[in-house]
């Protein structure tokens, strides 16, 4: 599916600030966790706020987080946040988990998360769509002209080596390695990773010939597996919109082949503009 890797991680920035620093029982953003659609935080970085807060809520190593659905139905402010978790089913092959983060007493994004038991793998094989992705970056390299957006996010000088690429009609991939910390020095986990990788199927499956004009307000992340390594890619799949509203799906990857599928479903909106690196003190 890719070429070898050649490289175990990249080199992090010299910025590790962390996107939330923790206040007893709050979340407190940092500048670093402003998104693209103006001074609120960006979907990735709520989608593994509240990935994190359900992973948390299960404590059985055999139950694997199969599928999270993320709603966005209004901006999140760059201020402090509260997550509530509840449990809603707690069965022996299933448990049904859901996070709502809390901004000034009120709800502002939610995720439900369905965990089920691993078990034996049925035997046979099943068709699926063969993926093959660019190889993963090398550390200093920005030569990669079939990379959609690198892996230090919006803003990044190595992000687009080639300007006009992302703006062609044609399929896009990503290689997405998150260097940075969720919550304080706390490492992040596979499943994060994967939470806030997933938000990217709306960026990958809606950016076309005029760039990106849609706005995502939910995103469903289902996962075979986990992420295995630092790097989680994706690449599009499909794109439908009509009348202003768009869906669009990508399959995600590691090093070692395809783990999952996201989904996104999204309202038209101009106006993206991704915040620079220099303007995100280091």
């Amino acid at each position: 599916m890719t070429e070898p890797n050649t490289v175990a991680d990249t080199v992090a920035p010299a910025d590790t600030t962390p996107y939330f620093l923790r206040d007893e029982n709050r979340f407190v953003p940092n500048e670093i966790a402003r998104g693209g659609w103006g001074p609120s935080i960006s979907g990735h970085v709520v989608g593994g706020l509240l990935g994190w807060a359900v992973e948390r809520a299960v404590d059985d190593p055999q139950l694997h987080p199969a599928r999270l659905t993320v709603d966005l139905p209004r901006p999140t402010a760059l201020a402090p946040l509260e997550v509530h978790t509840t449990v809603h089913h707690d069965r022996r092959r299933l448990r049904l988990v859901e996070a709502v983060l809390v901004q000034a007493g009120a709800p502002v994004a939610r995720a439900s998360a369905l965990f089920l038991r691993r078990g034996p793998q049925p035997d046979g094989q099943v068709w699926s769509q063969p993926v093959q992705m660019p190889p993963l970056p090398r550390p200093g390299d920005g030569s990669h002209q079939t990379l959609f957006m690198r892996t230090y996010g919006w803003g990044s000088p190595i992000q687009n080596p080639d300007p006009a690429w992302p703006h062609t009609l044609g399929q896009k991939y990503t290689w997405l390695h998150e260097t940075r910390s969720l919550i304080d020095d706390e490492p992040l986990s596979a499943f994060t990773r994967a939470a806030m990788a997933a938000d990217i199927t709306a960026s990958i499956a809606n950016w076309g010939t005029s760039a990106l004009q849609f706005i995502n307000v939910d995103y469903t992340l289902a996962l075979s597996r986990l992420p295995d390594g630092p790097h989680v890619g994706l690449a599009s799949l499909t794109h439908s919109s009509h009348d202003g509203v768009a869906t669009g799906s990508a399959v995600l990857v590691d090093a070692n082949g395809p783990i999952g599928t996201g989904v996104s479903v999204a309202i038209a909106q101009s106006g993206f503009r991704p915040p620079s690196v220099d303007s995100v003190p280091s």
